[in-house]
């Protein structure tokens, strides 16, 4: 097994090398050309290995990974809206969640058999028109199946001042029965604020990259957000790093096999991991 580990600005590096047109001239420049030039920002370290049994290659987003971050619902969390919603108590709850495929809504519709009036705020309009919709065409061509919308936000979210419970109504009632709310959500929400990606080459060769999940992820709306987490210096508040506090989530999404070879590089004895850039920032 190859491991490398390296500090890029652009997770998404190139896998070959092009001749370019040269961007200087003779390689010298004066101390005040220097200081004008601009640091290179959002500056990440990245742990890539080849997986030991198949034609792929895992990249990993060691700074996040490293960081406490967390997430703070109902503990300073301002929404995914243009303007600040502390208040509203929506998280990134506000658009409804999109399923990636059919498992995904059967995971909910399984789940759903569970769920009490008193976990669920909105459980009898569930009840009479159901909790799912069709959200706007995918890459197919298709509509995208979602949860439905209740007054704005999705319909599993328990709004402030319910009995039950504000946030998730899935969440809620698999903490309940003690079963981890991850077999009962769907995916993009134990997912964020985590994404992992794939992409093959023209041998085949899969790269599959685990990172933070960033305001462009969301799609052209997330530049309009008045806040988001992984950007919040409040959010970066957990007494352990993300590698270990979303262990299950990680193991889920690579494989535990996988999840011990990150370990093993992540606690790597003589490194010093870079802080993240908003906790560098804030030090600044």
């Amino acid at each position: 097994m190859m491991c490398t580990t390296h500090t890029a600005v652009d997770p998404t590096e190139a896998g070959t090398v092009v001749p370019v047109a040269k961007r200087g001239s003779s390689g010298k420049s004066s101390g005040s050309a220097a200081e004008k030039r601009k640091a290179a920002s959002d500056v990440h370290e990245w742990i890539s290995f080849t997986d030991p049994t198949e034609d792929r290659t895992w990249t990993f987003d060691a700074t996040y990974l490293m960081s406490n971050h967390r997430c703070i619902f109902s503990e300073g969390c301002q929404g995914v809206l243009d303007a600040d919603a502390t208040d509203m108590m929506q998280g990134c709850c506000s658009y409804g969640a999109h399923f990636v495929d059919d498992d995904d809504v059967q995971t909910v519709v399984r789940a759903f058999i569970n769920v009490k009036p008193r976990h669920m705020q909105f459980y009898d309009t569930a009840v009479a028109k159901g909790f799912l919709d069709s959200g706007e065409p995918g890459s197919d061509g298709n509509p995208v199946t979602t949860t439905r919308l209740v007054d704005d936000a999705c319909i599993f979210l328990n709004r402030p001042g319910f009995e039950g419970g504000p946030g998730c109504a899935l969440h809620i009632a698999a903490l309940e029965t003690g079963a981890r709310p991850l077999d009962w959500k769907p995916n993009v929400c134990w997912q964020v604020p985590m994404r992992l990606e794939h992409a093959a080459d023209e041998t085949g060769h899969v790269v599959s990259q685990l990172r933070e999940w960033k305001r462009r992820d969301w799609g052209d709306g997330g530049a309009e957000f008045h806040w988001w987490c992984t950007e919040a210096p409040e959010a970066f508040s957990a007494k352990e790093p993300v590698y270990q506090s979303l262990r299950d989530e990680i193991v889920e999404l690579i494989g535990e096999d996988i999840y011990r070879l990150l370990v093993d590089e992540l606690e790597r004895p003589k490194w010093t991991p870079l802080p993240h850039p908003v906790m560098r920032a804030e030090q600044r």
